[in-house]
């Protein structure tokens, strides 16, 4: 759906005016998002710190410093565009409440849009040989889990659109296996992207030759590709330099021929339940590119109906193409694997709903909760042939169907997040773009929800 014809965000619109702010009218913030040629960061210095001995913060300041941005190690007057915390080798509560003496005064400092990022241990599972996150140290297992609670809480702290996230590595991960994770959350390609928490593990993942098209001379399958988020999917991986293969049915062909004429991308007309479909699809990108780089299941429907209600044509066609062709086609690509690029990347894109469920949607709440099974059940199954699998699960994204929603069904699924207002269709697409990168490759079985920090599900 292009932006102009998007429903506009009255209240958030208003409530930006002079007179708004005059009667003292909470203000929704407009966020920042990416363009192409924009800096890293805005609106002033990066504090990078660590607690400890955090083998992160020194390559981070160097790659902050390294996009243009000055880097500060206290917290000064000036306004902050990011605050960056290494605490992955904390393991004790007064560690912990050295973390949150920095925390208190940079936070207060941070500018509109900015991100605060913090780095932490994986907790509780031995990691390789690390005693002192072991199950039997319970204070290091306890502080490692402490700052999930910490990240969560103070993403629905944080107002003028700034965000919070936070980065958990194997005690074998390097710098440059957590590089464009970081990139990524301090950038304004996540601004949509609040609350979460990423797993980075010790995968040593290839570099980026020009960061401004991370996707350079890669091969995009992307299915439902002829409108709405499927249609920004393409646009994005196409502007970050990605060859781009858009894949829908014959009905919506008109609208899918011309996505692959403004990518500058190829259409293929499938319907993805078929028996054969799977075959075809390999077989279409094998005999055009002889490979496929990148494959984003995005193709989805609802019919929706109350369990009570719900007869087996409903919920088989919503089983069967949310969830039964992303198995099939899962499975020819690991059948075949010399069709899988150099560090191919499967994402797969989910749902809140899947997470939180939704009244009336059970198929398609089964079926997109599925999808985080599928994931990582198969992330073990595609590192085997140095490919990755990962989910994004959007919230409330502004799209056709949103917009012919009722006004007060539409503003109450607008509010109820962090940032106080819906994601659009290309906030999906930038986060499917980090994980479709080469450089990606230690994000591996992780479901990353597009939502703004929803309440719901969290």
């Amino acid at each position: 759906m292009p932006p102009s014809k998007m429903p506009a965000d009255t209240l958030r619109n208003w409530s930006n005016t002079g007179l708004a702010r005059r009667l003292g009218a909470p203000r929704i913030p407009v966020l920042r998002r990416y363009s192409p040629g924009q800096p890293l960061l805005e609106g002033g210095p990066a504090l990078v710190a660590a607690v400890g001995d955090g083998r992160f913060a020194k390559p981070i300041a160097a790659l902050v410093a390294e996009h243009g941005a000055t880097v500060v190690t206290e917290t000064g007057d000036e306004k902050l565009a990011a605050v960056v915390l290494d605490l992955t080798e904390i393991a004790t509560l007064s560690e912990l409440a050295e973390a949150q003496r920095i925390l208190t005064p940079a936070v207060r400092k941070l500018a509109p849009s900015g991100r605060l990022l913090l780095l932490g241990p994986v907790s509780g599972d031995g990691r390789h040989g690390d005693h002192r996150h072991s199950q039997g140290n319970a204070e290091a297992v306890a502080v490692a889990q402490a700052l999930d609670g910490l990240v969560r809480s103070v993403a629905k702290e944080l107002r003028a659109g700034a965000t919070a996230n936070m980065v958990v590595v194997d005690v074998d991960t390097t710098p440059a296996a957590v590089e464009s994770t970081v990139r990524f959350l301090l950038s304004a390609r996540s601004a949509y992207v609040d609350g979460q928490v990423v797993h980075v593990g010790a995968a040593e993942p290839a570099g980026v030759a020009d960061p401004q098209r991370p996707l350079a001379g890669r091969v995009a399958v992307v299915t439902g590709a002829a409108r709405g988020i499927g249609a920004a999917i393409a646009d994005t991986l196409a502007r970050d330099g990605a060859t781009i293969v858009a894949v829908d049915v014959p009905a919506a062909g008109e609208g899918l021929a011309a996505v692959a004429n403004r990518t500058g991308g190829t259409a293929l007309q499938l319907d993805i339940t078929a028996s054969d479909a799977a075959s075809r699809l390999l077989a279409f990108v094998e005999e055009r590119f002889g490979r496929v780089d990148l494959v984003v299941h995005n193709a989805g429907i609802t019919r929706d109906k109350l369990l009570a209600n719900m007869d087996a044509e409903r919920w088989d066609a919503v089983l069967a193409v949310n969830l039964g062709a992303q198995l099939t086609i899962n499975e020819a690509l690991l059948a075949a694997p010399d069709l899988l690029g150099p560090d191919a990347r499967v994402v797969c894109v989910s749902s809140q709903t899947g997470i939180a469920g939704n009244r009336g949607q059970t198929n398609y709440a089964a079926s997109k909760a599925g999808i985080i099974g599928m994931v990582r059940a198969l992330a073990p199954r595609f590192a085997e042939h140095g490919a990755t699998i990962n989910a994004v699960a959007p919230g409330f994204i502004e799209t056709e169907m949103t917009a012919r929603m009722p006004l007060g069904t539409r503003e109450a699924g607008r509010r109820v997040n962090s940032l106080r207002q819906g994601g659009l269709p290309v906030d999906v697409a930038e986060t499917i773009g980090w994980l479709g990168q080469a450089s990606s490759g230690a994000v591996n079985g992780q479901v990353v929800r597009v939502c703004g920090q929803s309440m719901l599900g969290a």
